[in-house]
């Protein structure tokens, strides 16, 4: 089969691999489109220290069963399905209480790191274990099926936030997950959602998908005072973090009242400094948002009827071949270049 191969940091290979060979309770999935996700970039040049070459990554796909193992009863070739990113053991303390994006025990597809090897899906076919499969909607096609993992992302952060019907929520950063995050906040019934970004044209696509205001961050505007103009003083309610640097995580604790929480959903770098005495004695409720927890029919029901939008964050589908392409594009920061998906 073929398959986009990362051979070494910075250099994609399209080669010929054999096909995955699936155990009794795994399916074998004909990949028709895998995202590329910005934790697959950050893997491109080594940075995150958790896509060691050789690998093929890809982790946000959809397609068609082609094989299922004998012990599976619950799909047939000829389904079209999409799968967590995230395969847990079931027999763990975090599994069995219903938290298995904390298992102790989790593979990530696409990811390699000292301790274990999981191919992905920037291939022809790949092998999943059936606990992982869901069925796609009708209506929802494959490109959008395989954006459901991003979408599952958004959807957990809002679960963990609980904002309260009417609250006012702030959302820093308009990339990806941030444009999910601001819709996923209207869904769960919020009052007035802002959208902060330092890219003018992100914004622009922010209010298309919801936002009630925006707030071009940098030199010209202070985000924290500017909520506070919007809110007479108090700050928003809640505010949710969605790039993982330490100017955004400290904007979003200057933006949020006094009570109020802060979900901390991006983690591009490991550490931040963190203002301990302000958060104490403001009582804010900071909370860390890892992947997703048993969101992807929800998800999947949200996008079917249209309350979370994809299409609008799609910047390109293209066959795998131009997978090198697209990811030295993306890893230069073109602009206008949100997401991309590839076909194989």
């Amino acid at each position: 089969m073929k398959a986009l191969v990362l051979n070494e940091y910075r250099r994609l290979d399209l080669e010929e691999v054999p096909e995955p060979r699936i155990e009794p309770d795994e399916v074998l999935i004909r990949v028709r489109s895998c995202g590329i996700c910005g934790s697959d970039v950050h893997g491109y040049d080594g940075s995150s220290g958790r896509r060691i070459p050789p690998l093929i990554m890809g982790h946000e796909a959809a397609g068609e069963i082609a094989q299922v193992g004998a012990a599976v009863q619950s799909f047939e070739p000829g389904d079209r399905v999409t799968f967590d990113s995230m395969i847990c053991c079931r027999n763990c303390a975090f599994c069995r209480t219903g938290r298995p994006n904390l298992c102790e025990n989790r593979r990530v597809l696409g990811v390699s790191c000292e301790d274990y090897r999981r191919h992905g899906a920037f291939a022809e076919y790949v092998a999943v274990p059936q606990h992982i499969v869901f069925r796609v909607p009708e209506g929802v096609g494959f490109d959008e099926a395989a954006m459901v993992e991003p979408v599952s992302v958004a959807v957990h952060a809002v679960g963990r936030t609980q904002p309260a019907l009417g609250d006012t929520a702030l959302v820093v950063g308009a990339g990806m997950i941030g444009l999910l995050t601001l819709q996923a906040l209207r869904s769960a019934g919020c009052g007035r959602i802002v959208a902060a970004d330092l890219a003018a044209d992100r914004l622009e696509l922010a209010r298309r998908l919801g936002a009630d205001h925006t707030i071009q961050a940098g030199e010209a505007a202070d985000v924290p005072a500017e909520i506070r103009k919007m809110t007479g003083g108090i700050g928003a309610d809640v505010v949710l973090e969605a790039v993982g640097a330490d100017a955004t995580v400290a904007m979003s604790l200057n933006s949020v009242r006094k009570g109020g929480k802060v979900t901390l959903i991006g983690n591009v770098t490991p550490t931040v400094s963190f203002p301990l005495q302000d958060v104490v004695t403001r009582e804010v409720d900071v909370l860390g948002s890892c992947a997703s927890s048993n969101d992807y029919p929800a998800c999947l029901e949200l996008m079917q009827r249209g309350a979370i939008q994809v299409r609008p964050v799609l910047s390109a589908s293209v066959p795998l071949e131009r997978g090198p392409e697209m990811f030295d594009r993306l890893y230069a920061r073109e602009p206008g270049l949100t997401k991309v998906v590839l076909q194989p």
